[in-house]
């Protein structure tokens, strides 16, 4: 993989879903369709909620966070106030739900988020949070269906768990037969590269910390 395209400054590794405004690459897009079809035939419509992001766009997230702009949770799911908390708190905080720019495994176009919109009450909004996958939640026939049938397409859950670092993410595919090339070639003097050129917010701190950083939420995802 080129490195441009691992840390999604460059999109030259992807091609276009059926679906408006989504790309993979082609081998796992090949990949997703396949395991759409057979989801059809089960009666869920199997659909990407996000697929490629690109640097730029992990980066007004990542900074929208830090600057208080956008909404930040805390590992319950509760609104935390940003600008209360120290940097460093802040990025522990931001890296729990969203990850740091150049890092994230949607740079690489083989990793997407799913839901059923068939499944989704009319009056709800997609929330991308665990509760929606659990027994309780819209999603958890999907779910169930998945975590059955998506390892026959190539597909995992690398947060299956919250291992003390990223929360879970039910809703979070990877193609692993691309993935784990991509996770093995991205390190921390890679990113501490692009991380140098970027206008990322709390730029400082992230640096010191991320061999701890990668450590705790880059590198431990789930087998």
């Amino acid at each position: 993989m080129n490195p441009l395209c691992l840390l999604g400054l460059n999109d030259a590794h992807l091609v276009a879903l059926n679906e408006p405004g989504h790309r993979l690459q082609a081998e796992a897009r090949d990949a997703f369709m396949a395991m759409q079809a057979a989801a059809t035939e089960a009666g869920f419509q199997l659909m990407p909620a996000s697929s490629f992001r690109s640097f730029e766009r992990q980066l007004a997230i990542w900074n929208g966070k830090f600057e208080g702009k956008r909404p930040l949770l805390d590992a319950d799911s509760q609104p935390l106030n940003a600008l209360a908390l120290s940097e460093p708190e802040r990025i522990l905080a931001i890296l729990h739900w969203s990850a740091l720019p150049g890092t994230s495994r949607h740079h690489w176009g083989t990793d997407l988020d799913i839901y059923d919109p068939t499944l989704l009450p009319a009056d709800k909004k997609l929330q991308l949070e665990p509760w929606e996958y659990e027994p309780d939640g819209y999603f958890y026939p999907l779910s169930q269906w998945l975590a059955a049938n998506m390892g026959r397409f190539g597909f995992y859950r690398p947060f299956a768990q919250n291992r003390g670092g990223v929360a879970m993410e039910p809703w979070h595919l990877s193609y692993r037969p691309l993935a784990e090339g991509c996770a093995s070639q991205l390190t921390p003097s890679l990113v501490a590269e692009a991380l140098r050129l970027q206008p990322v917010a709390g730029k400082k701190h992230i640096l010191k910390q991320l061999n701890e950083i990668f450590a705790r939420y880059i590198t431990t995802t789930e087998d």
